[in-house]
């Protein structure tokens, strides 16, 4: 299968789409309904390794927070172009879901949540803005920093 686009541009960037990530539990990491795609909550998973744990705020620096986000993102587009065979089929980004495990008194969600927004817009330009949330949490899956979910049309 030829590069997509959308690849291309990722690997300009220096990043690399990585292999789906398996799902942690009893769900599927991503589901197509209609001309709508959204995934389950992507952790930042290099392989089988996950690199951002703890609170963002005290264990992990908010530019790592970023970071987890960004690599958050990519999953999640792992798992489109799984369902999908390329995200070239991504007419638009609907919305973004972010969770931030957050230390006491940490209140950046939304720098950290940029990390997988500025990424989808860098690739999709304008299809590439979206609705968002970025909601601190107490405790994530896997004592994860950052988990993600995006939905897209198709």
């Amino acid at each position: 299968m030829s590069q997509s686009s959308i690849e291309a541009i990722l690997a300009k960037r220096g990043d690399i789409l990585p292999s789906p990530p398996a799902a942690v539990g009893f769900y599927v990491p991503v589901l197509r309904t209609g001309n709508l795609v959204m995934t389950s909550g992507q952790l930042p998973m290099l392989g089988k390794e996950l690199v951002f744990t703890g609170k963002v705020g005290s264990e992990v620096t908010r530019d790592d927070g970023y970071n987890a986000a960004k690599i958050c993102c990519l999953n999640a587009l792992a798992q489109i172009k799984h369902c999908l065979g390329s995200l070239d089929e991504v007419r638009r980004v609907i919305r973004v879901e972010g969770f931030v495990q957050s230390a006491a008194g940490f209140h950046d969600q939304a720098h950290v949540l940029n990390g997988a927004s500025e990424l989808l817009v860098d690739l999709y330009g304008e299809a590439g803005k979206h609705t968002r949330f970025a909601v601190g949490a107490n405790e994530l899956p896997l004592n994860a920093a950052v988990e993600v979910a995006i939905w897209v049309e198709v």
